[in-house]
Formats: structure tokens, sequence, C-alpha cells
């Protein structure tokens, strides 16, 4: 991993409805997709030490991690050089955040339960509220979110909004 970065707005139990809080990091080599999901979790981690990730399950942690590893393993496969991971919490939900040095977007192939592979984008798509592919002026930058309560009214302390 070349580098990390962990920023916060605010302190506290403060809802995160009301503070944004995000991690990056840059990974060079496919051996860095383990090191993206262990930062994941550890920055989900420290979110819920910090501002009291009240609700979140075992499944939504499980969810966020396995579509880093997805994202970050595209990347990696399909990219030269680095490419640079952003993690933020937001409202009640992640936002993961890819970007990657190949400017051509993704193929997304329709379901096919009989081929062999090449499903990571498939799961992303189904396990996020949103998925887009943003041109950036040099790559792209895939982004999906990931709820983390079960109640979209709930603030991660657990706290009705």
């Amino acid at each position: 991993m070349a580098g990390m970065e962990q920023t916060a707005g605010g302190e506290g139990e403060q809802s995160l409805v009301e503070t944004v809080v995000s991690v990056s990091g840059a990974f060079e080599s496919s051996e860095d997709i383990a090191v993206a999901r262990d930062l994941a979790r550890s920055f989900l981690s420290d979110v819920q030490a910090v501002h009291g990730l009240a609700g979140v399950r075992a499944r939504e942690w499980a969810v966020v991690q396995l579509v880093v590893s997805e994202l970050v393993t595209n990347a990696r496969k399909y990219a030269p050089g680095p490419c640079l991971l952003t993690l933020e919490v937001n409202g009640g939900a992640v936002e993961v955040a890819v970007w990657d040095s190949n400017p051509t977007p993704p193929a997304i192939l329709a379901p096919d339960p009989m081929r062999i592979g090449q499903h990571g984008l498939e799961i992303v798509m189904a396990v996020g509220q949103s998925f887009a592919v943003h041109r950036e002026p040099v790559g792209k930058r895939i982004t999906t979110t990931i709820a983390l309560a079960d109640d979209p009214g709930r603030g991660l302390t657990g706290r009705r909004l």
C-alpha cells in the first residue's frame, strides 16, 4: 500500500448524518487487495468506536469488504499503475470509490449463472444502493453506496432522525 489518509469532520458521538468521515489508500499490487479489505474493516471499526455505529450488523461490514475487494481487484487487473480507494461514511451509508488509470469503462455483463468468473460488478451492483462510473481527467472512478443500517431514517448512532 502506497499511502493512507483519514479525515473526519466533527467529534464525539455525533450522528454521522451531520458528520462526514473518510479514509483513502493507494494500492499498487494484487497482494494489496487483502490490505484494502483490512483498511475497510479497520475504518468501520474506528468509525464505530468514535461515532457509534449502532445498528450496523456484521453483514453490512462484510458487504463493504466484499465491494472493496471486487472493485480493487478489477482496478488491479485491468489498469496499469496504482489505484486509489476512498471510503466515506455519510448519512447512514458508506460510499466506496475506486479510481484507476484506465479510462475505459468496465464491461457490465448481463447476469449469467453459467458463466465462470467475471461476476464482480454484478455483485457490486446487486448489493449497492447506487453504482456509477465517472470519467476523470486521467482514468475513471467507480462509486457505489452501501447502506449501513436497516432503517434509513436512523442515524448511525442509533437515534431516530
